[in-house]
């Protein structure tokens, strides 16, 4: 009898070898672009034309004519791949590699991957982050969890100059916070200036609508957030969970950021 490996083994995707079938060459990778570009027909980027638009496989690398502008165009254009010289079919390979690693790839291992320099991969995998970086509005409307978080190295592994910094623990390391939203799963988070009261919880009241369900630890930080129906679990006692009530969805965001930020961009 098989087995199955644990946690998330039920979820599906793309194999490597069904990518390199759905890519064989830069056709097929220009045409699956322009398929979630112009998911109904080609589009002038320019103006904005789809009626007067006519295909010139001849005027190739611009094979469209927008017959209002009297210019052609193509899928690079107002793109991350404008103006860029790499294949849209590396281009493709990329972001799959990007977007399916959750430490993410660093651009070391991506100029090994796809024969491109350093400096390509790097800027390839800028401009596919800037993608994926979320422009919403709304606030959260939750349930919510809200933790903070501290990144740097050891003190015995840093310069004997750095190792006399006030304090313990987390002094000298960067403090990140987040708030996470458990119906759609996303995730808000910056590098605050510090980690006083006002600051996280002007965080939280920016990110997540007043009145929503807030759980966090017992952090002096979150109390006093009465405009929230905030709930806490006590870690100085070792409870992390009190039925619905625990900030462990964002622990295990801190896990998988700090994984990558040792093993992948630790440079």
């Amino acid at each position: 009898m098989s087995k199955t490996g644990p946690g998330k083994a039920h979820r599906t995707g793309i194999t490597l070898p069904e990518l390199f079938e759905m890519f064989p060459n830069e056709e097929a990778a220009r045409l699956w672009i322009e398929s979630v570009v112009w998911p109904y027909g080609p589009v002038c980027p320019r103006c904005g034309a789809q009626d007067r638009v006519r295909p010139t496989p001849n005027a190739k690398p611009l094979p469209y004519w927008c017959g209002d502008c009297r210019r052609h165009f193509s899928v690079r254009m107002n793109t991350v791949f404008e103006r860029s010289k790499v294949s849209l079919q590396k281009w493709a390979i990329a972001i799959y590699l990007e977007t399916t690693n959750l430490k993410g790839i660093s651009s070391m291992k991506l100029h090994r991957s796809l024969g491109v320099t350093q400096r390509t991969a790097w800027f390839m995998l800028h401009r596919i982050r800037e993608v994926w970086a979320d422009r919403r509005q709304e606030q959260f409307q939750g349930p919510v969890e809200a933790d903070e978080s501290y990144f740097g190295g050891k003190k015995k592994n840093r310069p004997i100059s750095q190792r006399r910094l006030e304090g313990r623990g987390v002094a000298g390391k960067i403090p990140v916070v987040a708030v996470l939203d458990r119906p759609t799963r996303r995730i808000s988070a910056i590098v605050p200036p510090d980690t006083k009261v006002p600051t996280l919880q002007a965080f939280v009241r920016s990110e997540v609508q007043p009145g929503a369900v807030l759980f966090t630890d017992e952090a002096t930080a979150y109390q006093g957030l009465t405009d929230f129906k905030h709930e806490a679990v006590k870690h100085s006692v070792f409870e992390y969970v009190r039925g619905q009530i625990h900030t462990n969805s964002l622990e295990s965001f801190w896990s998988m950021l700090k994984r990558a930020y040792h093993g992948t961009f630790h440079k």
